[in-house]
């Protein structure tokens, strides 16, 4: 799995990252597991055009000592797809925006 990942997370700063996207994207039902929404702007012609499988999310996982945001970009309504696929350069690049985005809010060093 292609990944973008912020590793030696210092003490408390876990904490604040959760609690940060707990309230700005809702808890997770899985623990850790958090899927975030992708802007409609940056969707490929083909995931524009699949209505039905909109909206389009890659998932981020927090643990105590590091944050992975997964470079997949899918549905939640369909698993197997032709529009799920790994991020295009500007998708990643907004990937990583909104990651540097979170610890640039809450003040954490990287």
């Amino acid at each position: 799995m292609k990944q973008y990942i912020i590793d030696d997370l210092r003490l408390g700063e876990y904490e604040k990252i959760k609690t940060y996207l707990d309230e700005s994207v809702g808890s997770s039902k899985m623990d850790g597991i958090y899927w975030i929404q992708l802007d409609e702007n940056i969707l490929t012609d083909i995931q524009a055009e699949h209505k039905e499988c909109q909206p389009f999310y890659f998932a981020i996982d927090i643990e105590p000592n590091v944050v992975s945001c997964e470079l997949l970009v899918r549905s939640r309504s369909t698993i197997k797809c032709n529009c799920t696929s790994y991020a295009t350069e500007s998708q990643r690049n907004w990937i990583i925006k909104f990651a540097d985005t979170i610890f640039k809010k809450l003040e954490i060093t990287t």
